[in-house]
């Protein structure tokens, strides 16, 4: 029997389903992965935005993380919403304890709608931390700007040279991810001396929230089957663009819902 490929996602919690680790899980699954999760908050959110978090204290997000470890070693893990620089601290000491693979960091900072997800520091703490862990780090253009202290990108080369900046921070790979851009989003990969771009269509729907989560952890569902790390991108967002393509069907909440997940199981 072949092994199931196991995912485990670090990151906060969302009630509606349709960001965090809920919606991780379901990229999981979609992606025919075993997911697993370890929450880092708890926060109040629907299709309307963000009303209040609450983080996790950092003994139990490194206990939650231990017990998986321990027992099912991950194929590959995506990092979330960290909330505090101590949650940063704590996740980063525990994967180091063993030696996780296939970290993929989404760094959460600013919702687009509601309350900071992110307490004074965390920028700092995930560049010392969780950056030098990560196989791939996966910021959008405003989460790239206040992790490089720069200006938002406004052009690929802009997205660049934040990606660059990275990398001299202790990141592998960064996919500076352009949605917020005019015209068809593009997003731009900085590995090594590399630099790829990614160019997608712009699918008409308002239903975003939750966008980046499922994306990043696409990406780790592929790394976590042996992928290379360029066709785990390029097959996450072929997906992503599916699952946005489905969303309007959902017809979920009075906002921004989230992409459809299971557009390609459930129908």
């Amino acid at each position: 029997m072949r092994k199931i490929p196991r995912v485990l996602s670090i990151a906060g919690s969302d009630p509606s389903g349709g960001a965090g680790v809920q919606a991780d899980l379901k990229t999981f699954s979609a992606f025919g992965c075993y997911g697993m999760a370890a929450i880092t908050a708890l926060t109040a959110q629907n299709t309307r935005g963000v009303t209040a978090a609450y983080p996790v204290a950092p003994d139990i997000v490194a206990a939650q993380i231990e017990a998986v470890m321990s027992d099912i070693s991950p194929d590959a893990i995506k990092i979330g919403m960290a909330a505090t620089p101590d949650i940063a601290r704590a996740v980063a000491e525990a994967l180091t304890r063993y030696e996780a693979r296939n970290v993929v960091l989404d760094p959460v900072l600013v919702p687009t709608q509601g309350v900071s997800l992110a307490c004074a520091g965390l920028e700092a703490a995930l560049r010392a931390t969780l950056l030098p862990l990560a196989r791939l780090v996966t910021p959008n253009l405003h989460e790239a700007s206040a992790l490089t202290e720069t200006p938002l990108a406004q052009t690929i080369e802009e997205m660049a040279a934040q990606g660059r900046l990275l990398i001299e921070a202790g990141a592998r790979a960064v996919l500076v991810k352009g949605g917020d851009l005019a015209g068809d989003p593009v997003d731009v990969l900085v590995e090594g001396g590399e630099i790829r771009v990614f160019y997608g269509r712009r699918i008409a729907t308002r239903h975003t929230h939750g966008t980046g989560c499922a994306l990043s952890s696409a990406i780790a569902c592929e790394l976590a089957k042996g992928a290379p790390l360029i066709d785990a991108i390029a097959t996450a967002k072929v997906w992503l663009e599916g699952a946005l393509e489905a969303a309007d069907a959902l017809r979920l909440g009075e906002g921004r819902g989230p992409p459809h997940h299971f557009f390609a199981l459930w129908w």
